[in-house]
């Protein structure tokens, strides 16, 4: 065992190396490695139901670090975290609830000193898990009503067959004046959100909804669910801002305040 994990080891290094030489340039920048490349590897899944209602934040499009692996929804994460909210830095005040935690942006955070940092996640049969990362269910918190000032849940409720409810949750948990960083998939070309609650296989997910474990797409009316638990929500786009991070320019910030 310790033989095959060793080999794997060095297939990704030397993996990892050809890319970093294959791209190299200076146009693009990742800001979790600091490697500067020429461009991004390819990411994304082919599926028809992504093409035919062009869901942001899903499909294939070039969007993961040569290095890294750090992906294009990622990066613009961090550049709102890093430059607009100003939250990757030592604060002793602050408490963050991550919900279902990105590698690379979690790693980030666990280079400050925080009141309070806590990645979690539901934890599932033949998945591994950062030691980091708490078993904590979001359709149910075992956190006190107004316990964080941030929250970062992306790309998770396009998972959760009662999203309302785990939004409710979500807005429980957040303190007064509260941020809460809500990113879904979404598609411009639908007014409601697609769902069907008889569509139940991996199959069936997939070829409705793009994605084996996905219960919806969401269309335009994604902030009205978010304002229906109480959110106030600003809809941003700062891609002309990060172009150099490779984020993907029709993709919206969804910033949700608690008051």
């Amino acid at each position: 065992m310790k033989v095959i994990m060793e080999l794997k080891r060095i297939v990704r290094e030397l993996r990892t190396s050809y890319r970093v030489f294959k791209y190299r340039g200076g146009e693009y920048y990742c800001p979790f490695c600091e490697n500067s490349s020429n461009g991004f590897i390819p990411i994304g899944l082919p599926h028809q139901a992504i093409i035919d209602y062009k869901i942001i934040g899903a499909g294939i499009r070039n969007g993961g670090c040569v290095k890294c692996d750090a992906i294009d929804r990622d990066r613009l994460v961090y550049a709102f975290l890093e430059f607009e909210l100003d939250v990757l830095r030592n604060d002793p005040s602050l408490s963050i609830l991550h919900m279902a935690p990105e590698l690379m942006l979690s790693r980030e955070f666990m280079r400050y000193q925080y009141k309070q940092y806590v990645c979690a996640d539901k934890f599932m049969p033949g998945y591994h898990y950062p030691e980091h990362t708490i078993n904590r269910d979001i359709m149910d918190l075992d956190f006190g009503d107004n316990s964080f000032e941030l929250i970062l849940c992306n790309h998770v409720l396009e998972h959760i067959p009662d999203d309302i409810g785990a939004m409710k949750e979500l807005y429980r948990v957040l303190k007064p004046k509260g941020t809460a960083v809500l990113q879904v998939p979404i598609s411009p070309l639908l007014t409601t959100s697609y769902e069907n609650p008889e569509i139940q296989t991996a199959k069936e997910r997939e070829q409705h909804f793009g994605q084996y474990d996905h219960v919806r797409i969401y269309g335009q009316d994604y902030i009205q669910r978010l304002e229906s638990v109480g959110f106030i929500v600003n809809r941003i786009n700062i891609s002309k801002k990060f172009q150099s991070f490779g984020v993907n320019p029709e993709e919206d910030l969804f910033i949700c305040t608690k008051y």
